[in-house]
């Protein structure tokens, strides 16, 4: 078999590759941005700057951090600032995180044995859970309020 590159006269067409099949595209072949259009998946499309972003996660986590304290004397937990993490910790040593992560312009929380990853909401000026809709603060209620059993707390 002659595996030499042969060129096509113009307009005749091009034997396909045999990555075509596999879901791979010659460079000519790949749709750009102006063809696929704006989706929800284009991730960095509208990512707010780290500034930005640091100045609205400080401000979410300083309000948290001050409801929280607020909820230590109703509910049995401790709540601790350790380098811009707030720890909840529980009576049964069990413990929450609460951290902003900048590279991605999330806050993040590990409660429950679960990783909640919360993104800014221009429409709620606020920090919230895709999923379900709840707000920083609803959120970290729920959960706490879920492992402590009971309707203890609520964060204003």
């Amino acid at each position: 078999m002659d595996r030499r590159l042969r060129l096509a006269a113009p307009g005749a067409s091009l034997p396909r590759s045999p990555f075509t099949k596999c879901g791979f595209l010659a460079n000519d072949q790949r749709p750009t941005t102006a063809d696929r259009g704006s989706t929800t998946n284009d991730y960095n499309l509208h990512m707010m700057d780290e500034q930005a972003f640091r100045k609205r996660a400080d401000a979410a986590l300083d309000s948290l951090k001050k409801s929280l304290m607020e909820a230590e004397e109703s509910a049995d937990i401790e709540v601790e600032d350790q380098s811009g993490a707030l720890h909840v910790s529980f009576e049964d040593h069990s413990k929450f995180v609460i951290s902003p992560n900048a590279p991605v312009r999330q806050i993040w929380i590990s409660a429950l044995a679960t990783s909640f990853k919360l993104d800014w909401s221009d429409a709620e000026q606020d920090f919230v859970l895709s999923k379900t809709g709840e707000r920083l603060k609803a959120l970290v209620a729920r959960l706490i309020n879920q492992q402590l059993g009971e309707e203890l707390v609520t964060l204003a």
